[in-house]
Formats: structure tokens, sequence, C-alpha cells
């Protein structure tokens, strides 16, 4: 008889155990099994719409510190900007005339740029995403590569001046300049090509291989069309990069003064940065100067603005030839 007993205490338990709901943490009885689960996903839910209220707060953190620069130097800086102001070098002492050299010598510096990192960044960005075997030696060159991307400016300007500008000869001109902001640029360009070709899916290249293409062919055929969008962004960040230094070309390329336009890559140049540290600095009257401070820096910033707008519609249209 005991052990009936035994056996049907048994019995209930274990029906009471598998009941869900049935027992709660101090062995009473209990019916919110669902309410536990659509309080998990509350809490998740309010957690999913925080995390997004700051991303928003932060988009708009940026949008607005852009607007109040931009609203700031066109305050400052419209009065200067007038016909002359574009067309003409600068005239006594700086404090009248134009900055026409220092545009030339700024659009010149940031397409020699690109021009030199482009094909270098986007050609090592092939070997790591498509030939090098993963192992040590692709992470120390991975690491090597994050780390000139946080090397200082200036650095890279006392490289230029000690490579470039004296020991190739080069001496201070467009040419010099542009190679130390190529070098500035390529890693940023590296990053963004190989992001790029990683994001392309391999049956793209199963598919090529499949029709017996070689690796090149699906490399320049299928693999680099796919990818250009994204390389063009790498582009696009380079360009504004080059555009805005002032160390690396003050070693390399600019010039305190030239009334004339550059005829050749070996002559030095004045640029925008350069130009605007020299009214603020070093200028004569630099009182005098600060509307013209203010309108060159809003030329750069258009001019910045400019360049990037005509990649961005570039790589829109090659996406939408994509698309089909």
């Amino acid at each position: 008889m005991r052990k009936d007993l035994d056996m049907a205490d048994d019995v209930s338990l274990t029906e009471a155990v598998h009941r869900p709901g049935a027992l709660s943490s101090d062995g009473g009885h209990r019916g919110n099994g669902p309410n536990i689960g659509s309080g998990l996903r509350g809490r998740r839910k309010a957690f999913q719409s925080l995390m997004f209220t700051l991303f928003r707060v932060a988009a708009a953190v940026n949008g607005i510190a852009l607007l109040i620069i931009v609203t700031f130097l066109f305050a400052k800086g419209y009065s200067a900007i007038t016909w002359t102001f574009l067309t003409q070098p600068p005239m006594d002492s700086m404090t009248r005339g134009g900055i026409l050299p220092c545009i030339v010598g700024t659009i010149c510096l940031s397409l020699g740029a690109i021009v030199v990192a482009l094909p270098i960044g986007v050609a090592s960005a092939i070997y790591l995403c498509e030939y090098a075997r993963p192992g040590r030696m692709l992470r120390l060159i991975r690491l090597a590569i994050n780390n000139l991307a946080g090397v200082p400016s200036v650095v890279f300007g006392l490289f230029g001046l000690a490579f470039f500008v004296i020991y190739l000869q080069m001496g201070v001109s467009i040419l010099a300049g542009s190679l130390t902001l190529g070098a500035l640029t390529l890693p940023v360009i590296i990053g963004s090509a190989e992001e790029a070709m990683r994001a392309v899916p391999d049956t793209y290249r199963e598919a090529s291989l499949g029709l017996g293409a070689t690796k090149w062919q699906t490399i320049y055929r299928v693999v680099l069309p796919a990818a250009l969008p994204g390389i063009l962004t790498g582009a696009i960040l380079g360009i504004s990069r080059a555009a805005g230094e002032t160390a690396p070309i003050m070693f390399t390329a600019a010039v305190f003064f030239t009334p004339s336009l550059p005829r050749s890559v070996f002559d030095e140049i004045m640029a925008l940065p350069y130009h605007i540290y020299v009214l603020a600095t070093a200028g004569t009257e630099i009182e005098k100067t600060r509307h013209l401070q203010f309108g060159t820096a809003l030329v750069l910033i258009v001019l910045v603005l400019g360049l990037n707008l005509v990649a961005i519609l570039y790589r829109a249209h090659l996406r939408r030839k994509r698309m089909g």
C-alpha cells in the first residue's frame, strides 16, 4: 500500500513539472509562463528602440555640426566671394585680389594624389583579398596598413621632404606633393577597396571559373566591376582628405606666394589649406584679411563638396548601370 502511494505521488509530481507554468520557483503553482515571454520581448523591443534613438541622435549631431560650420563660414566669408576673388591672384601683400592660383593648386594636388594612390591601393587590395594566403604574413601586412592610417600627416610631410624633395631631387613641386598625399591616402583606399571586393558574392567567382575563365580574367571582368562603387567610395574619402591637408604640402609643394599658374608637374604652387594658414598666422595684416580667410575656407569646402559630388554621381551611374 505504501509503495502504491509513493508511485502515485511520483506520477503527480512528474505531470506538474512538465505542465507549462505549473510550478513557480518556490514550489507553488502559477500560470504566467506566456507573460514571461511577452515581458522579455518587450524589454528587447525597448532596448532596440533606445539604440535606434541613439543612432539617430548621433547622425543628427553630425549633421547639425556640419550645418553650423558651413553657416558660420558662409556668414563670415560670403562678403569676400566675388568674381575678382575667384579669378585673380593675391595682390598687395595678399590683402586684396583673389585665390585663383590656390584653387588650381588644390585641384592639381587632389587629382594627382588620387592618380597615384588609386591604382596602387586597388592593386594592393586585389593581392590581399584574392591572392594572399591567410596566415601571419597577411596579418602583419594588414597591421602595417592600419598603423599607416594612424600616422600624423606632418610625419608624411617630413617623409616627403626627405625622400621626394631632397633624395629624389624633385624639389618643391606638384609631383612631390602629389606623391606625398598619395601615400597619405593609400590606407583609406586599400581598406575600402578590400572591403568592396569581399562584399562580392563568391558565386560570381565560381560561375566565372566554371565557364573557363582564368583567375585574373575573373578578377578583371567580374570582381572589379561589381566592387567599383565601393572602390569609388574610398576614392571620395581620399580626395576629401588630400584636399584639406596642410602639413604634407607645406614641406613638399606649397609656397607662400606665386602669382603664376603651374605649367608642369615640377612647378611649385599655392594651395587653399596652406593659404588659409598663411593668412591666419603669417600674414602682414592678419586682421585686415580676416574676411579673406573665411572666404578661402568657404571656397575650400565648396571645392571639396564639388569633387565629392562628381564622384558620387559617377558611382550612382555605375550602380544604376549594374542594376540594369
